[in-house]
């Protein structure tokens, strides 16, 4: 008899929660398997995906113009001015952490217009 994986593939996207969990745990009684080792090791390799798909900016100097920097972190953060200027005085540090390249690269542009100098780690 030869498994037909259209069908089975198309059974398991109609099927709920409820019933996959119910699935794995007949398959784990059935062939004296666990799931729990690869899913956990799934979810650490989508971590680390995500980690590498994110960036961190950080503000290395404020530069000359530093009122310019603290107006244009308040506007990033959504600081008050006392905390936007406690963040660029503090130099180097992160003004925003876990963004993806384009908004990290966004950032980064409005800083360095504003005469800051930008890291993207």
């Amino acid at each position: 008899m030869a498994l037909n994986i259209e069908n089975i593939v198309a059974e398991l996207e109609n099927a709920t929660i409820l019933e996959l969990s119910e699935l794995v745990k007949a398959i784990e009684e059935k062939f004296d398997v666990t799931a729990a080792a690869p899913v956990a090791a799934a979810a650490g390799a989508g971590d680390a995906a995500a980690a590498k798909d994110s960036s961190d900016v950080e503000l290395t100097s404020a530069g000359d113009k530093k009122v310019a920097v603290i107006k244009e972190v308040r506007g990033i953060t959504g600081l008050g001015l006392k905390e936007a200027k406690e963040l660029v005085d503090g130099a180097p540090t992160m003004i925003k952490e876990g963004l993806s390249e384009s908004e990290a690269n966004e950032v980064k542009e409005k800083l360095e217009a504003a005469g800051a100098s930008i890291t993207l780690k």
